[in-house]
C-alpha cells in the first residue's frame, strides 16, 4: 500500500509538472523542443493518411450499404464480435415481388411472363450485388478498419508517450536554466541526461512506427486494386445479365394497347416510334403517302414482293421466324390472312416470319 501510495504521489507529480511545462509553452513563457523536419513530415504524412482512410472507409460503406440502419447494425455487430446477418438485397427483394406478382396475374399470361423474366434478372442482379459487397468488404474495408483500429492505435499511444517525454525533457531543462547551487545543478544535469535518453529512445521508436506508414500505402494500393476488380466484375455481370433480359424480351411480343401481338421495339427505341415510322418511301397503291401531321401507319404489300432494310438485329424466336440483322437487305412479302404487323421474308435460301417494326420498305 506505502509503494502504491508513493507511485500515485510521484505521477501525480510528474502530471503536474508536464501540465506546467505545456502551459508555459502555450503562453510562450518556456522553450519547446522541437523535431527535426523529416520527422515532422512523418508526422504529417501519418495524420493524412489517418484522416483519408476514415473519410474512405465511411463513404465506401455509404456505396455499399446506403441504409444508415443497417449500417449501425452491422457495426454493433462487428463490436459485439457476432456473425452479420445475411440480408436480402434491394435487387433480389425486387426480383422476388415481381415473381409474386406474375403468379397472381397469370405466368401465362404476357405480362405475367415478362413480370417473370424480369423478376429473375432483378435476383441474379441482386445476387451480385451481395457478391460485390462481400468482396469490397472483405479485401479493401477490413484492411483500411484494421489499420485505423491497429496500427494506428499503436502510433498515436506511441505519439502521445513521445510527447511526454518532450515535456519531461523541457522541464528538466527549464530547471537546470533555473538552478543556482552547484549540487541542484548537478541534479538537474543528472535529470536531463535521463530525459535525454528516454526521448531520443521513445523518437526513435515513432520514427520506426511512422516510417511503417509507407508499408501502409502500398498494402491499400494492393486492396484497391483488389476493390476496382471486384467493381468490374460486378459491372460486367449487371450488363451480361441486362443484355440477356433485352434479348429475351425482343424475341417475344410485346404487350401495347389495342394489340397484343405487336413486336416490342429494341431498347432506346420508343413504342409510338418503332410502329409509326415516318417513311416516305412507303409511299404507294398499298401504303399511303404520310397524312398531314407526317404520320402514317406501316403496312405490309397487298401482293407481290418489295425490297426492305433492315432497322435492328432480330432474334428468331422458332423456326418460323427470320433471324434479322441491321442494315442488310432481305424481301419481303404477305401471305393471305397473316397478321398486319409480320410479313414473311426470304433472304438466300432462308425465309421466314418477320416484324414489320424493324423494317424499312423500299420501292
Amino acid at each position: 500500500m506505502d509503494f502504491n501510495v508513493k507511485k500515485l504521489a510521484s505521477d501525480a507529480g510528474l502530471f503536474f509538472t508536464r501540465a506546467v511545462q505545456f502551459t508555459e509553452e502555450k503562453l510562450g513563457q518556456a522553450e519547446k523542443t522541437e523535431l527535426d523536419a523529416h520527422f515532422e513530415n512523418l508526422l504529417s504524412r501519418a495524420d493524412s493518411t489517418k484522416n483519408w482512410t476514415e473519410k474512405i472507409l465511411r463513404q465506401t460503406e455509404v456505396l455499399l450499404q446506403p441504409n444508415p440502419s443497417a449500417r449501425i447494425e452491422e457495426f454493433l455487430y462487428e463490436k459485439l464480435d457476432r456473425k452479420i446477418p445475411s440480408r436480402i438485397t434491394n435487387g433480389e427483394l425486387l426480383g422476388q415481388y415481381m415473381i409474386d406478382a406474375a403468379s397472381e396475374f397469370g405466368p401465362g399470361t404476357p405480362y405475367g411472363s415478362t413480370l417473370i423474366k424480369v423478376g429473375e434478372a432483378q435476383r441474379r442482379l441482386g445476387a451480385a450485388d451481395r457478391d460485390f459487397i462481400q468482396s469490397s468488404m472483405i479485401n479493401f474495408l477490413t484492411p483500411l478498419r484494421n489499420f485505423l483500429e491497429g496500427d494506428w492505435k499503436t502510433i498515436s499511444k506511441e505519439r502521445r508517450l513521445l510527447e511526454n517525454r518532450r515535456l519531461d525533457l523541457d522541464a528538466c531543462k527549464a530547471r537546470l536554466k533555473k538552478a543556482k547551487a552547484a549540487e541542484a545543478k548537478a541534479a538537474a544535469e543528472q535529470e536531463l541526461r535521463l530525459a535525454q535518453t528516454e526521448f531520443d529512445r521513445q523518437a526513435e521508436v515513432t520514427r520506426l512506427l511512422l516510417e511503417g506508414i509507407s508499408s501502409t500505402h502500398t498494402n491499400h494500393l494492393r486492396c484497391l486494386h483488389e476493390f476496382v476488380e471486384a467493381q468490374a466484375t460486378y459491372y460486367a455481370q449487371c450488363y451480361q445479365y441486362t443484355l440477356d433480359l433485352q434479348k429475351l424480351l425482343g424475341r417475344f411480343p410485346g404487350t401495347f394497347v389495342g394489340n397484343t401481338d405487336t413486336p416490342a421495339p429494341p431498347s432506346g427505341v420508343s413504342p409510338a416510334a418503332a410502329t409509326i415510322p415516318v417513311v416516305p418511301s412507303l409511299a404507294g397503291p398499298c401504303n399511303p403517302a404520310p397524312s398531314a401531321v407526317g404520320f402514317t401507319e406501316v403496312s405490309p404489300p397487298c401482293s407481290g414482293t418489295r425490297k426492305a432494310r433492315v432497322l435492328y438485329d432480330y432474334d428468331a424466336a422458332d423456326s418460323n421466324e427470320l433471324e434479322l440483322l441491321a442494315d442488310e437487305l432481305i424481301t419481303v412479302y404477305s401471305l393471305p390472312g397473316m397478321d398486319s404487323d409480320w410479313l414473311m421474308g426470304e433472304k438466300g435460301n432462308k425465309k421466314g416470319k418477320v416484324p414489320v417494326t424493324y423494317l424499312e420498305l423500299l420501292n
